[in-house]
């Protein structure tokens, strides 16, 4: 359960591979997700998008909360919150917290992105430390990942068994590489009603955290919104699912498939 909830935000990036002519979000735009870990009813993480300013520059704040519940908080309690703020024109991400107690494990990190210098601050505030990394290429955050493949990518040119890559940092770790595999379109049965997706899997190291290099499925929907649907991943002990559960201030209309 460790990390749970960062997983689920990982997933959740890839599960937005898009590109619109116009935004696929708005400020106050809310998503709710139910997670499960085994048979489990084990927390709810929700996505809060908001507009503020970076030293003058007008950028998106996205809110991401994760928290165990009911039976499950009695055995591994997670308080999780993720910020993201990042530009309104250029997506680029220009501040990052991720600030997490998962059973006792406790993260406390900043990270503020300098593209004038081509560089990014780390501050671990628990040990207080400071890292710099390089910013060569273009760079996301896990949060700001997300929103920006919704409006950066078309679905049409999407091909089944191909792959894309994604830069990210968000860890004391470094700049990540990410590779997403695109398997087609799938309907999927949810609270809402039958919704059509596009189904992905991203290609993740196995041995640590997942059951096998390919052991991720996301669902992601077909309409102009882009929002993940359902998420399964198969760990190294037992199994883990996000549905979402509630949403609110969507820019388009959430399509459901009427039989």
């Amino acid at each position: 359960m460790k990390n749970a909830f960062a997983l689920f935000l990982l997933f959740t990036v890839f599960s937005s591979y898009s590109q619109q002519s116009k935004s696929a979000f708005q400020p106050g735009e809310w998503l709710k997700f139910r997670m499960h870990y085994g048979f489990l009813n084990a927390s709810y993480a929700t996505l809060h998008l908001k507009t503020s300013d970076i030293d003058g520059i007008p950028v998106y704040h996205v809110v991401g909360k994760g928290r165990t519940t009911g039976f499950a908080s009695v055995f591994f309690k997670v308080d999780d919150t993720y910020e993201s703020y990042f530009g309104k024109e250029d997506g680029r991400p220009y501040r990052f917290i991720r600030k997490i107690d998962e059973g006792g494990y406790t993260k406390d990190i900043e990270i503020n992105f300098d593209y004038k210098e081509d560089k990014a601050v780390l501050y671990d505030k628990k040990h207080n430390k400071k890292y710099k990394f390089e910013l060569k290429d273009s760079i996301q955050d896990l949060l700001s990942a997300f929103y920006y493949l919704r409006n950066n990518y078309e679905p049409s040119d999407l091909v089944v068994g191909e792959a894309i890559k994604l830069k990210m940092l968000y860890d004391d770790d470094g700049i990540f590489n990410f590779k997403l595999k695109y398997l087609g379109t799938e309907i999927l049965k949810t609270k809402f009603g039958k919704v059509e997706c596009y189904k992905f899997r991203p290609l993740v190291q196995s041995g640590r955290v997942f059951k096998e290099r390919e052991s991720l499925s996301l669902w992601v929907s077909a309409d102009d919104n882009r929002i993940p649907i359902r998420i399964q991943a198969d760990l190294a002990v037992g199994s883990i699912k996000a549905d979402l559960d509630g949403y609110n201030g969507l820019k388009h209309q959430f399509k459901i498939i009427m039989d």
